[in-house]
């Protein structure tokens, strides 16, 4: 089957299945940033133990595989009586991996800020949280653009977790299953999420470069 028969027999499937991704990975980038930030500060912070949490949060999630985190989540924890619809554990286990990662970046970004800054706010008597919010995260976000486009198009494709487990409507993934099991797509189906997900990650990159000669501090 050709792209057109595909598109004109499975097009409203495809734009639902893009939605469904584009809700996915915009769910999971703002949750996987909000989270990302609080394990940065909390590796920074001067309390030794929230340390050691955020560093043990950092090793596990940046090394599990998210195929089988997903598994954890949808077949594991029920024993535990802990029971997650399908969408709920493809966004959490899109969320922790990403954040992860966030809070290395972040670190990164945290490296260029020179130590006279933050000598510079003490002695104005701010507290370690007001010179971290004020000081450190602004410019470390700044520092962290490219890194952070790199992290959305990862999220993005790390949302692919989806076709893993029966969401309806379905991902750009999973919407290929679909496609071959309800007709001879073959690699065509392929071809066409595959357009999909490189378009909008070229998209991505670009807006990331614009952003990122917007903010850029130059030193």
């Amino acid at each position: 089957m050709n792209i057109q028969a595909l598109l004109s027999q499975f097009g409203e499937k495809y734009l639902l299945a893009l939605l469904t991704t584009y809700k996915l990975t915009a769910s999971a980038f703002i949750l996987a940033l909000i989270l990302g930030t609080v394990i940065t500060i909390m590796r920074v912070s001067p309390v030794k133990p929230l340390r050691v949490v955020a560093d043990f949060y950092v090793q596990i999630f940046r090394n599990i595989p998210g195929s089988a985190l997903l598994i954890i989540l949808v077949y594991a924890l029920p024993y535990l009586n802990v029971i997650l619809s399908y969408y709920a554990a493809v966004l959490i286990a899109t969320t922790l991996i990403p954040a992860a990662f966030c809070s290395e970046y972040l670190m990164s970004g945290m490296n260029t800020i020179g130590t006279g800054q933050i000598e510079a706010a003490r002695s104005l008597g701010m507290t370690f949280l007001q010179s971290i919010k004020n000081v450190v995260i602004p410019q470390a976000v700044r520092s962290s653009v490219l890194p952070m486009t790199n992290l959305l198009v990862a999220t993005m494709l790390t949302s692919a977790l989806a076709s893993q487990v029966p969401l309806n409507p379905t991902d750009l993934t999973g919407i290929v299953s679909y496609i071959n099991t309800h007709a001879v797509g073959g690699v065509t189906a392929f071809l066409i999420s595959a357009i999909l997900y490189c378009g909008t990650a070229v998209i991505i990159g670009q807006v990331g470069n614009q952003i990122d000669r917007k903010v850029r501090i130059l030193r």
